[in-house]
């Protein structure tokens, strides 16, 4: 392998990540116009997991509302209330229009750490407390029924395996397939008020490849879309959404970790916002309601 070969190789790449993340941000599906809830378990899951998603979904031309609920203020070291403060000033940098749009919670329900598991119909009511709408509404003319409502459009989460495994994430992903299951019941006929958007799993070495896996994450999304495409028209829509941050969207999620959550800035940490592909590459997956 030659000299130029070799000073090839890393321009291309570079080159499929700014064309992939163009592209992205000018053709692909968009989740526009909402109402947006991120909810996640810690403190910095925001920062290290779907930065790319917020500074989309905070995009000024979106027309989008975004706001945070964060079930446990990340207490397991007794750094609760400075974790609480670094959500907050993370919140900013990501593209949040105001803190008071970060909830953080300190329930003994949702104590932080990686053996604890969370009751799903304790999350379950957390989010139909605060989302779901009163029961006087209109009703039906057709029917007489009512139909389903809630307070906000959309709902973003981890997936059923919470991308790193840890029970505080997969428990956020089964207390918001309750609430709409629940939200829905006896609602036979109407379409989900909330659409959920998971975060998408995937395995460790894709995990570490940062931009690199951008090209490879639209081009498998672009296959499963044509092979769901009957059951997107049945969910009423698109069934993704992809998300790939440019340089600056990059090194504002790197912003978001190393400038707010300063206390959680580990050796390992270091790695991740560096190689870690979701500090570049989000896909989400409309579940089916």
């Amino acid at each position: 392998m030659d000299y130029y070969t070799i000073l090839a190789i890393p321009i291309l790449i570079s080159t499929l990540w700014l064309f992939t993340a163009n592209l992205t941000r000018t053709s692909h599906p968009h989740i526009t116009n909402k109402s947006i809830v991120l909810l996640i378990a810690h403190p910095d899951d925001e920062a290290m997991f779907f930065s790319p998603t917020l500074l989309a979904l905070t995009a000024p031309d979106s027309g989008n509302h975004v706001k945070i609920l964060c079930l446990s203020n990340g207490n397991a070291d007794g750094l609760g209330k400075t974790r609480e403060k670094e959500l907050m000033a993370s919140g900013e940098t990501l593209g949040l229009r105001s803190r008071d749009d970060i909830l953080v919670l300190d329930s003994p329900d949702f104590v932080d750490g990686m053996n604890t598991v969370w009751q799903v119909e304790k999350v379950a009511e957390i989010l139909s407390q605060a989302f779901s709408s009163p029961r006087r509404k209109q009703k039906d003319q057709t029917t007489g029924d009512d139909a389903p409502k809630a307070t906000i459009d959309v709902l973003v989460t981890f997936d059923r395996f919470g991308v790193s495994h840890h029970p505080n994430h997969i428990a956020l992903y089964h207390g918001a397939k309750s609430w709409l299951n629940g939200l829905m019941k006896g609602k036979q006929g109407w379409r989900c008020p909330v659409e959920l958007h998971t975060l998408t799993s995937i395995s460790i070495l894709r995990k570490y490849i940062s931009f690199v896996d951008a090209p490879m994450t639209m081009a498998l999304g672009f296959l499963t879309g044509l092979k769901d495409s009957r059951k997107q028209e049945k969910a009423g829509g698109r069934r993704q959404a992809l998300f790939v941050s440019d340089v600056w969207q990059w090194r504002q999620g790197q912003k978001a970790m190393t400038r707010a959550h300063q206390s959680q800035m580990r050796w390992f940490r270091w790695g991740w916002i560096t190689f870690g592909r979701y500090m570049v590459v989000n896909d989400l997956k409309r579940e089916v309601i």
